[in-house]
């Protein structure tokens, strides 16, 4: 069977031998061995450079990786390199694991809710979908695609949720601004929430 021709791909600019390596190489570099998300402060710290330098070099970094098996991931202030979405199956074959579960419709519609209006009280998610999300939300924490960010300030403090560095990997996401643009219904009436745990059981 005759093998599909080799598209030649963007690459890193390659370092000569003996050359002192740029500080994408380096950038890389560091990403590469850290295996977590490390902030912009640590890379800037390890680089000895200013903030704004490590973030041009993560900008023409998350560029050349667009069309690699790696893609650079970021979550706030914090960024790491993650395998690309689209070599997942072939990973998990690899790996020997086994698909988890999907996320069920209920799931799948909170966690929109959320990606789109974090941060969010389960009272605001309950008002959009108009039924009680409080299960779905446990399951969505159990699975590390949600995970608490704060309270909001207002009478019971209740809890707000936002997305994870693991919503975006699963779902093939750079950084929030890669999602593609939804409406979201308006809610549907206003809920209140339970001053002692900020969201009801």
């Amino acid at each position: 069977m005759a093998r599909e021709p080799l598209i030649e791909q963007p690459s890193l600019p390659q370092m000569p031998p003996g050359a002192a390596p740029t500080t994408l190489q380096l950038l890389e570099s560091l990403l590469f061995v850290a295996g977590e998300p490390v902030t912009i402060a640590q890379l800037a710290r390890a680089l000895e450079l200013p903030g704004d330098a490590v973030e041009a070099a993560l900008s023409a970094l998350t560029e050349a990786c667009r069309t690699r098996g790696v893609r650079v991931q970021r979550h706030g202030d914090s960024v790491q390199l993650v395998s690309a979405p689209e070599a997942a199956r072939v990973i998990g074959r690899f790996l020997g694991v086994q698909a988890g579960g999907r996320l069920s419709t209920a799931a799948l519609e909170v966690l929109a809710i959320i990606a789109y209006r974090q941060p969010i009280t389960r009272a605001q998610i309950d008002a959009v979908r108009g039924v009680d999300s409080s299960g779905t939300i446990r399951a969505l924490l159990a699975r590390d695609m949600i995970a608490e960010a704060g309270r909001l300030e207002s009478v019971g403090r209740p809890i707000l949720y936002a997305t994870t560095a693991q919503f975006l990997q699963q779902f093939g996401l750079t950084n929030l601004t890669d999602l593609p643009e939804i409406e979201l219904p308006e809610p549907l009436e206003e809920h209140t929430e339970s001053p002692e745990h900020g969201a009801m059981p």
